[in-house]
């Protein structure tokens, strides 16, 4: 989901709901810590440079179970963080703390924002040795390599 996207979305709803893909509410009490952009600049595997540029919020649960962050609000935190950082109308990065910091790709259902989880991937493919297709196995083949046996010293 793009910035633009969020902000045309954000004054229809009456609260801001996030949710894991595997179901699991974020707490109505979560806090919007960040918004911001992240510029990243890599040299990816295959030696070529590479820039990538996001949008990024970072939810947060603190102790105040009584804080709910209305569509208003976060709208006029976007709005502040685009005048202030010059933010370009990127795809927004998610950061959410679970077992470590997750970085999620953001959608919306009609009526609740939606975390989804991201992978990593090679992007230089073409030029790593990576093959394309999975390698096809003859388990016949695998199945006829000589099997260990008690005390024969292959384990």
């Amino acid at each position: 989901m793009k910035l633009s996207e969020i902000k045309n979305i954000l004054p229809t709803l009456e609260n801001v709901e996030f949710i894991l893909e595997n179901g699991t509410k974020v707490p109505a009490h979560f806090h919007v810590t960040e918004v911001g952009m992240v510029n990243k600049h890599f040299i990816d595997c295959g030696g070529s440079i590479r820039t990538e540029q996001k949008v990024n919020f970072q939810l947060w649960n603190a102790n105040d179970l009584n804080h709910r962050l209305k569509p208003t609000k976060l709208l006029d935190i976007i709005r502040l963080s685009e005048e202030k950082l010059g933010m370009i109308d990127g795809e927004i990065e998610v950061e959410y703390q679970g077992e470590t910091i997750g970085k999620y790709g953001l959608a919306f259902n009609g009526q609740t924002f939606m975390l989804q989880a991201t992978t990593t991937a090679c992007l230089a493919e073409d030029s790593c040795g990576i093959p394309s297709e999975k390698l096809k196995v003859n388990l016949a083949e695998i199945n006829s390599q000589p099997k260990c046996t008690p005390g024969g010293n292959c384990c």
